[in-house]
C-alpha cells in the first residue's frame, strides 16, 4: 500500500471527528459541569510522567477528600494534537495534554469563546528527529524517498518544530518544505518501524523512551536534529491545558488537580526508581527498567510545571500566520496561577 493510500483513514478520521467536534462546539457552553468530574487526556510516552505518577499513587483522590470531594479522575489515552483538541471542544474531556503547537492552536482559535489556556507544563524534554536512513545527516538531506512520522501532522508540536527548522534552513517562507514527507502515527507504530527498518517509514520525530529505544535498537538509527537546539536551549514542548469555564466552575477540582502535580513533581525529582516503577505499571510498559530510570536522571530532563521557553515557537506560529492571535508572552496562553508565574 501507497503512502498516500496509508494517509487516507487518518484524514478522513480527522476530518469526521472535526465535524463531530464542531456540532458538539455549538452547545458545549451551556454544559452544566460538576465539581468532582475530571476526564484527563493524556498521550504516549515518558513526558507525560507527572500525569502517570499521579495515577499510580491516587494523588487527585488524595487532595480531593482535602476539599471535601470525591474525585473519580477518568483517564483517556489519545494520540495526536488533533484528536485532543477535537476531544477537549466537544466537551469529552475537562484537561487536555499535549503539544505546546496545539495549545496555540486551540488558544487561537478560542480566543474571546472558550478561552482555552494551559494549566501547567509537563516539564522540559527533549526530542529528537531520528532517522535510519544512513544518506540522512540532516534535515536539508531528506528527499522524496524519506518519511517522518509524527504523532499528527502540521499540528504537532514536533511538526511546528519541524517546521521551525526548515525556516531556519531555507527561509520563512519555505517553514512547509518538509510538510510533505510527515505521516501521522502513534509513537509507538513508529518506533516500531524504525527499528524494524525496511519500511516506508524511515524517520520519526519522537519523545522519551521511544528516541532512546530506537537509538539502541537499530543500529543505523541516528539523531538528525534536537528540539532544544532549534528551540535555543530547554524548553516545555508538552503541557496541560483546559477550558477556563472548567477552571473558573470547578476551583475545588481544578486545585485539587494542580496539587497532585506538585506533589508528582516532588516525588519524580526524589525518586526517579518509584517514578520509573510507576510508569511502568500504568503504561503497562516492558521497557527496561535500567534505561527508563536513566532517561528520567538525564539531566536535560526537567519535571516541573512552570512553562520554559515556549514562546519563540509561539512567535513562530504567528509570523507564518499559522495562528491569527499573536501572544505578548507566554502569559496571554496560560492561566494565572501560581505555578506559571516564573514561566517563559
Amino acid at each position: 500500500m501507497s503512502i498516500n493510500a496509508a494517509r487516507r483513514p487518518f484524514r478522513f478520521l480527522s476530518m469526521r471527528t472535526a465535524a463531530l467536534a464542531l456540532a458538539a462546539w455549538a452547545f458545549a457552553g451551556t454544559t452544566a459541569y460538576a465539581e468532582g468530574q475530571l476526564r484527563i487526556a493524556e498521550q504516549h510516552g515518558i513526558v507525560y510522567l507527572l500525569l502517570q505518577v499521579v495515577q499510580d499513587q491516587k494523588l487527585i483522590e488524595k487532595h480531593g477528600k482535602t476539599t471535601g470531594l470525591e474525585i473519580k479522575p477518568q483517564w483517556v489515552k489519545l494520540s495526536g494534537g488533533a484528536a485532543i483538541n477535537d476531544a477537549l471542544l466537544s466537551g469529552s474531556i475537562d484537561i487536555a495534554g499535549a503539544g505546546v503547537g496545539p495549545l496555540l492552536t486551540i488558544w487561537d482559535k478560542t480566543r474571546g469563546k472558550y478561552n482555552v489556556k494551559g494549566v501547567a507544563s509537563l516539564g522540559n524534554f527533549p526530542y529528537y528527529l531520528i532517522s535510519n536512513n544512513p544518506d540522512v545527516k540532516t534535515i536539508a538531506d531528506f528527499s522524496d524517498k524519506d518519511r517522518i512520522a509524527l504523532p499528527a501532522t502540521t499540528v504537532s508540536v514536533q511538526a511546528r518544530i519541524l517546521q521551525l527548522a526548515a525556516s531556519k534552513q531555507w527561509g520563512k517562507e519555505a517553514f512547509k518544505q518538509l510538510d510533505r514527507l510527515t505521516v501521522t502515527l502513534p509513537h509507538p507504530e513508529a518506533t516500531g518501524s524504525i527499528i524494524k527498518g525496511g519500511t516506508e517509514i524511515n524517520a520519526h520525530f519522537a519523545t522519551p523512551p521511544y528516541q532512546e529505544q530506537e537509538l539502541k535498537g537499530n543500529k543505523n538509527a541516528h539523531i538528525v536534529l534536537k528540539s532544544y537546539d532549534v528551540l535555543g536551549g530547554p524548553s516545555t514542548s508538552t503541557v496541560l491545558y483546559a477550558t477556563e469555564k472548567f477552571r473558573q466552575d470547578n476551583p475545588k477540582t481544578y486545585g485539587a488537580f494542580v496539587a497532585s502535580l506538585k506533589e508528582a513533581a516532588a516525588f519524580i525529582k526524589a525518586n526517579p526508581e518509584g517514578a520509573a516503577d510507576a510508569y511502568i505499571r500504568t503504561a503497562k510498559s516492558n521497557i527496561d527498567r535500567n534505561l527508563l530510570i536513566e532517561i528520567i536522571r538525564n539531566p536535560d530532563i526537567q519535571v516541573k510545571l512552570a512553562p520554559e521557553n515556549t514562546f519563540p515557537l509561539a512567535q513562530f506560529m504567528g509570523d507564518v500566520g499559522a495562528i491569527k492571535n499573536r501572544p505578548a508572552s507566554y502569559q496571554d496562553y496560560f492561566f494565572d496561577d501560581e505555578h506559571n508565574h516564573n514561566g517563559s
